[in-house]
């Protein structure tokens, strides 16, 4: 293990030791405020803090171990040297927890998803790679208790092929698992109608999209309001230029005005423009939301020109290589069937390092 990550798990302990200090302190226990705070500091650090303590615990057992079989005893001398490999393993395992729990969890890594699949570049013979991601995913997911339901989807020429398919996955830990499928995928292969035996090169775009909670109401803030009353300006009528039934409402932080004037009573004119508020707002909102998705589609994409691909699957050679982390596999046929885990847990191991490496120079 890195010094400058001892050191940080050196800081993290004392601080929940201090932390566990405070809780027993009266004037702590009476303050909830605080003391919530302080429990909810002390809690999401209380895993890793244990792990590390057995971590050193672990290092004293290997030092005591090593000197035993310094000994003359040969029977010692076996039993430390068994001893000492079950602790080295169970020091990697420990080291690989505590390195988990150190690094920031995507707050989205727990949501279903939206799997998007367009045929790119290559006509016909994309659309037909379309069909095989979309049954790759599909047995993944079926082999990994995850659900996968078709939310629309465009058939292209050949039977089994998509120019788009859109689904929805649901299950445990899904954009966890898929979200780094997200790019141009490359396929390489000789096509059934290829006379020559040429190898053709085509392309599709996978897009994954946490599934983000619809929006269905919005909260606002009182204080948020700027509210003028003024006479109503209609027809005629006892009721007009008499009071100041008309309101207006301003939403000072998005500038959102509304008026409503139908009403002889204030109230209900006040109750109406809130209603109207509420719904400008909710559609602004969910408006901001969709371009977010189509600019998170565009990142996660790009053109889906061939030279951004993000993995390639070559049929001739039963090989798939994923460009990011300079993986090669020759089990073609196996992932094409679902058998996408060790592919995904590289790109999982590849990304923790990444982080584990910022985390280290922080």
């Amino acid at each position: 293990m890195q010094n400058t990550i001892f050191q940080k798990l050196n800081t993290i302990c004392a601080r929940n030791k201090e932390i566990a200090d405070l809780l027993a302190q009266p004037e702590v226990m009476n303050d909830q405020n605080r003391y919530r705070e302080l429990a909810k500091e002390y809690s999401a650090k209380e895993e890793l803090v244990q792990k590390f303590q057995q971590y050193q615990k672990s290092q004293l057992d290997m030092a005591a171990a090593e000197e035993m079989a310094k000994g003359q005893d040969s029977e010692l001398q076996q039993l430390a040297e068994e001893e000492i490999k079950e602790l080295q393993e169970k020091q990697n395992e420990l080291e690989l927890k505590i390195q988990a729990l150190l690094l920031p969890q995507d707050p989205n890594d727990h949501r279903n998803i939206f799997l998007e699949i367009r045929a790119g570049a290559g006509g016909d013979e994309a659309a037909i790679f379309a069909g095989d991601l979309f049954r790759m995913y599909a047995h993944y997911a079926e082999d990994n208790g995850m659900q996968m339901e078709i939310l629309s989807s465009h058939e292209g020429e050949r039977r089994g092929s998509y120019k788009e398919v859109i689904c929805r996955i649901t299950g445990k830990d899904v954009f966890s698992r898929l979200k780094f499928e997200s790019g141009v995928h490359r396929v390489q292969r000789v096509p059934e109608t290829e006379a020559q035996g040429r190898i053709h090169t085509s392309t599709c775009t996978v897009a994954v999209f946490p599934e983000i909670e619809e929006i269905e109401s919005v909260n606002i803030n009182p204080t948020d309001l700027k509210v003028d009353t003024y006479r109503s300006s209609g027809a005629g009528g006892q009721h007009v230029n008499v009071t100041d039934s008309a309101v207006r409402i301003t939403h000072l932080p998005t500038g959102t005005v509304v008026e409503c004037q139908d009403e002889r009573s204030q109230h209900k004119n006040r109750a109406r423009a809130m209603s109207l508020l509420q719904a400008k707002i909710l559609e602004s909102e969910r408006e901001k939301q969709r371009h977010e998705r189509a600019e998170t589609r565009r990142s996660l994409v790009g053109t889906g020109d061939r030279s951004e691909k993000i993995r390639t699957y070559n049929f001739p050679q039963s090989r798939l290589t994923d460009h990011r982390i300079n993986l090669t596999v020759h089990s073609l046929d196996q992932i094409l069937n679902g058998k996408l885990s060790p592919i995904i847990e590289a790109l999982a191991r590849e990304h923790q390092a990444d982080q584990l490496a910022e985390f280290s120079e922080m």
